[in-house]
């Protein structure tokens, strides 16, 4: 594809950065006595804004994730963008080992698999259960009505004593034989998307790790297609956790794990109904949980899939647990849809990725414009030529 350099175009790049600008401060719009955006504000009262761009963005900084909010003007992709670009700026230092998420300290625990899980359903922060209502009073809000939101929910708090960790769903199911066994992983080293290019096929690190910073719509769209028809995953969320997971790394003098923080994330487990046909079917033919089946001596189990992102974002971490479930089925029958389809699925969900080749379509193209042109007017004046 050709470009064509234009001349005198730094004063009007320089212009297009500045009333971007001047717009953000809002006297544009009629209010000369507006107040800069705090990033603290947009930390806490937009904390789904930020949970959303820590994610895209691949890496866990709140705090510049609310300031790529307030450059971009809210812009997610854009967020994310410069977020990730901020990131790859930064030497790394060391390797966390994988980290235990049953000593996540929880914020909310539920699962639609069973009503008493054990150490109870946590619902924590969430609107789920809220009409989806306008709430016209927030339109003019006091700082006094703002404030006394939280001095009202800590007065009518309950003190519980919670337990520092519960126990996980999965272990119950898997005690009693209806899941496959856990596969020893010691010795491998999960693929690095940040610094491997995707040759396919790709081992599944490689497909979580690509879906763990993808687009939030891009993977609730494909993995709805499944869930539409154009799959076959119907799955049961064993558990959905949201809390704060400790960061283990090693001491530089000892060698020991020591926690060196902590950052939110959600996870979620579903699992998929086992569907066994007759051991004369062939593989390929065979529904979810065959393969299972083949690795627990031809008994029948459930099928996995797995989802877990920075911040708390729900929808990405199931729709992510979905498509990792589809993607499995498709690694190992054939894909039969595009859900099932690593390279469709993993090439199409980055935000900043999809962006990027989307926006460039605003820079120019007048040499191969100019080329499509001249063909179709040779065309045209063929075309009306007697045969």
């Amino acid at each position: 594809m050709s470009y064509v350099a234009i001349k005198g175009g730094g004063h009007a790049i320089a212009g297009a950065a500045a009333v971007t600008e001047y717009l953000r401060t809002e006297e544009g719009l009629g209010n000369p006595a507006a107040e800069p955006l705090a990033i603290d504000a947009i930390l806490h009262q937009l904390r789904h804004l930020v949970d959303r761009v820590v994610s895209e963005g691949g890496v866990y900084h709140p705090q510049f994730a609310a300031l790529a909010i307030k450059q971009s003007l809210g812009d997610t992709l854009e967020a994310a963008f410069a977020l990730r670009a901020w990131r790859s700026t930064r030497p790394r230092l060391s390797a966390t080992p994988p980290l235990d998420t049953s000593r996540m300290r929880l914020i909310r625990r539920i699962s639609s698999a069973f009503k008493d899980i054990p150490g109870g359903q946590m619902l924590g922060p969430t609107p789920d259960y809220a009409l989806r209502l306008l709430r016209l009073e927030l339109m003019d809000e006091s700082p006094d009505a703002f404030r006394a939101v939280a001095r009202n929910w800590l007065e009518k708090c309950p003190e519980a004593q919670l337990p520092d960790t519960f126990p996980k769903v999965l272990d119950a199911l898997r005690a009693e034989g209806l899941l496959p066994p856990v596969t020893a992983t010691r010795g491998q080293t999960a693929f690095d998307i940040t610094r491997e290019p995707l040759v396919f096929p790709v081992p599944r690190s490689a497909q979580l790790a690509t879906m763990a910073r993808a687009e939030t719509g891009s993977l609730l769209a494909i993995a709805y297609s499944n869930m539409r028809g154009y799959g076959d995953v119907h799955p049961t969320v064993a558990e959905l956790r949201v809390g704060y997971l400790p960061v283990m790394l090693p001491h530089p003098v000892t060698g020991e794990l020591v926690e060196a923080g902590e950052v939110l994330i959600t996870e979620c487990e579903v699992v998929a109904m086992y569907d066994v046909q007759d051991a004369q079917v062939p593989r390929a033919q065979r529904c979810a949980g065959a393969a299972e089946a083949d690795e627990t001596g031809g008994k029948p189990v459930f099928t996995l899939g797995y989802g877990a992102c920075f911040g708390h974002n729900e929808v990405k971490a199931i729709s992510m647990a979905i498509l990792d479930r589809a993607l499995q089925k498709g690694m190992k029958d054939g894909a039969s849809n595009p859900s099932e389809d690593p390279e469709f699925v993993l090439l199409h969900v980055d935000g900043v990725d999809s962006m990027g080749f989307a926006s460039h379509y605003k820079m120019p193209h007048y040499v191969t414009f100019q080329s499509d042109l001249d063909r179709l007017r040779t065309t045209q004046q063929k075309s009306g030529e007697p045969a």
